[in-house]
């Protein structure tokens, strides 16, 4: 009789699940400590807050994994993301309907993907020195937009805007957490089934051995850089609804939390591992860290200390496992 596969090493032998189910049972042992500490902590109207908050790290953490799976990073997501939201709120300020300022602020950051995709893989500058440019050029434009100034405010006119991305809800959950799931949807599909996804993975894994297989490494680098914009653009258009305003220090530090959502996720910095639904349980992570740490009454200084040595010790992590593994020499038969 032909025994049937065990369910539980099926579902650990799906790339990068075991680590993905690793940090999920840390996210639920973190929601039981800050429940501890504070019984407000996991009532319906911070869980509510919670997922609100936790949707912009899901949608900027999904841009950068595409991006690290590559074997590359993206350092401009905070200021293309701080461009979005400068850019749109000065255009709605100045008479703009809400919907043609957002075409053109996502054409603009979209424009920004397609500028860092051609600098790392057309003129192959290291990821590095090109986003770090861009990232300079993107802050810029949110500074010169406005003549240097943040906008007023969005006005009443633009209430569709801010109902669609902050204060609308669907099943009594805000919209902004519905608008995080769509997009995961639609790139966890990208990744997970078409073709385009393998040859993301594939360039991580070996980018000579992906040449050979016919892969194209510049449009399929650029693909992932196009992606990490759109995302940064599109928390630019939630962070103006939040706010009501634009402000030229929106998006700062997002870089740190958007490779935080990916790699405490299990998606490997060295690239060609990683999964979104990783990228999920690590923006969970991060919000749950950032909002706990808050009720705890902890100080911003030691939250980011904190949360900053938990980024660094998940990238040692991948790194010390990823070096052990290709180490190990194959046995002689």
């Amino acid at each position: 009789m032909e025994q049937k596969p065990n369910v539980f090493k099926r579902v650990f032998s799906i790339r990068g699940m075991g680590q993905v189910i690793t940090v999920f049972c840390g996210l639920i042992v973190l929601c039981g400590v800050f429940n501890v500490v504070n019984p407000n902590f996991l009532g319906s109207r911070n869980v509510a807050n919670l997922l609100r908050q936790f949707a912009p790290f899901l949608i900027v953490g999904i841009g950068q994994s595409f991006v690290l799976i590559t074997g590359n990073i993206d350092l401009s997501i905070g200021s293309v993301l701080g461009m979005s939201c400068m850019t749109s709120a000065t255009l709605m300020c100045n008479g703009w309907h809400p919907l043609a300022a957002c075409i053109v602020t996502m054409a603009l950051c979209i424009a920004t993907g397609l500028i860092n995709g051609v600098l790392v893989a057309g003129c192959k500058l290291p990821p590095f020195i090109a986003t770090l440019g861009t990232m300079s050029v993107a802050r810029g434009i949110a500074q010169m937009v406005n003549n240097n100034m943040n906008t007023n405010s969005i006005g009443d006119f633009a209430k569709e805007f801010r109902d669609f991305f902050y204060y609308g809800k669907l099943l009594d959950i805000y919209n902004t957490f519905w608008i995080a799931v769509v997009v995961w949807l639609i790139f966890n599909f990208i990744l997970s089934q078409t073709r385009t996804g393998r040859h993301l993975y594939a360039i991580g894994s070996n980018i000579e051995a992906a040449k050979l297989s016919g892969v194209s490494v510049f449009w399929t680098t650029t693909k992932a850089y196009l992606v990490s914009a759109a995302c940064a653009g599109l928390v630019g258009l939630i962070q103006c609804a939040t706010t009501g305003t634009g402000t030229m220090d929106a998006g700062l530090s997002y870089e740190m939390y958007a490779v935080a959502a990916s790699v405490i996720g299990g998606v490997s910095t060295l690239g060609g591992q990683g999964i979104l639904l990783g990228t999920v349980v690590g923006a969970g992570v991060w919000s749950v860290l950032s909002n706990g740490l808050q009720f705890a009454g902890v100080a911003v200084g030691p939250r980011n200390v904190i949360i900053g040595v938990i980024v660094v010790l998940s990238v040692l992590a991948d790194v010390v496992a990823r070096s052990g593994r290709f180490s190990k020499k194959p046995k002689v038969t």
